[in-house]
């Protein structure tokens, strides 16, 4: 019968394809059962995303059933998603907030708060704790998006914490929640400086795998100052295909660079349109803005987003599209998009220097249209908030 070193000794032989080290040296194998002809153990994921699991499974599998006398394998994914060194000693945020990734883009009219509410779903699908900061005081519409009315307020705790509203699985605190409806917000750096910062230290977040932040856009003075006031993990681009959408894209990804955020990729929006009838892409927009960008800036392309009305639907019925329409293209290259983000993170998180490809990417693109999005497979998210449906 195969012991557990035996186990261990066949996994030495699987890579982890990002970080570049085995099963065993990153200590992923846990709770190793050897029963005659039967061996189960669990294997720990840096998060519950991983666009790689099917190939860690299959590899690790194979591995085991070489051992003389194994049979079957049975594998189980756990996850601890490692928190960002960046976060680290910080006294902004909360301990419980493991990393906050931005969502910028340099120009309003790209669908960057769409594509920031479908980040964020899509990773809770996935068993992530997730939080989602709407932060663009020039157009609050998270909340819409999220299926929570604008007019609600947030209750506050006796120690005088806001409690976030939940709906979709995703905490939710918004600027839109401090105002009127329909009132233009006047705010100058320092007034949004004092507020964000009760966002990230005087909100009941709880435990948060990924807190997701929805910048307004371009690279004025509220965008600047959200960056130089919030301990970033990194930074998601998007822009749609067009040259006209790539000056101001660049400017965006000059100031993460200046304060030294790391961009994890670009995400082109609006990227043609599938036709209802025969299935091709139709270009609505002349260029490749996103490839362009992701080869100048050594950044990968996490994805191209097709246009469809039923994405700007989705979002006034407050139901996204990953969860409405969760078999359509459009889900799935946002779906593929988050996943690949979570990878990035994994990968800053370990130490590892960011390339412009990674397995995850290629891998990724392969399977992309192939099948329906994860089902969730984990559940460690935390309690407390106000529950809303739509």
């Amino acid at each position: 019968m195969a012991k557990p070193d035996d186990i261990l000794n066949a996994l030495r032989n699987v890579q982890d394809p990002e970080l570049h080290k085995d099963l065993v040296a990153l200590d992923m194998v846990k709770d190793i059962v050897c029963d005659g002809a039967k061996v189960s153990f669990k294997l720990n994921l840096t998060t519950p995303a991983c666009p790689l699991k099917d190939r860690l499974l299959s590899e690790a599998k194979e591995a085991v059933l070489k051992i003389p006398g194994v049979k079957y394998v049975q594998v189980d994914f756990i996850a601890d998603v490692r928190r960002s060194p960046s976060l680290a000693g910080g006294k902004v945020l909360p301990s419980g907030i493991r990393n906050v990734i931005a969502v910028a883009s340099g120009k309003g009219g790209v669908g960057k708060s769409t594509v920031a509410v479908n980040l964020a779903v899509s990773l809770s699908k996935t068993g992530a704790r997730v939080g989602l900061l709407d932060a663009d005081i020039y157009g609050p519409n998270v909340p819409m998006m999220m299926g929570i009315r604008e007019s609600e307020r947030p209750s506050v705790t006796p120690q005088k914490q806001l409690i976030p509203f939940e709906n979709h699985g995703v905490k939710v605190i918004s600027i839109g929640f401090l105002v009127e409806p329909g009132k233009p917000i006047i705010w100058r750096g320092p007034m949004l400086h004092g507020v964000i910062r009760q966002f990230l230290s005087s909100v009941q977040w709880g435990e948060l795998d990924y807190l997701i932040v929805d910048l307004p856009p371009g690279t004025g003075d509220a965008p600047l100052s959200l960056v130089q006031s919030t301990p970033l993990s990194g930074a998601v681009i998007v822009t749609t295909p067009q040259e006209v959408a790539l000056s101001d894209v660049r400017r965006s990804i000059g100031m993460f660079n200046e304060v030294r955020v790391p961009i994890l990729g670009v995400i082109e929006n609006m990227s043609g349109l599938i036709c209802p009838h025969c299935s091709k892409n139709i270009e609505i927009y002349h260029g490749e803005g996103g490839k362009l960008l992701s080869e100048e800036f050594e950044a990968p392309l996490l994805g191209k987003i097709p246009f469809s009305p039923s994405v700007g639907l989705s979002g006034d019925s407050g139901t996204p599209i990953v969860i409405s329409e969760p078999g359509s293209p459009q889900a799935k290259a946002l779906f593929d998009a988050a996943e690949k983000t979570a990878a990035r993170i994994s990968v800053l998180n370990a130490g590892v220097p960011l390339t412009t490809a990674s397995p995850s990417m290629g891998e990724a693109a392969r399977s992309a249209g192939e099948g329906e999005p994860l089902t969730p497979t984990l559940s460690n998210r935390g309690r407390g908030s106000q529950k809303r449906e739509p």
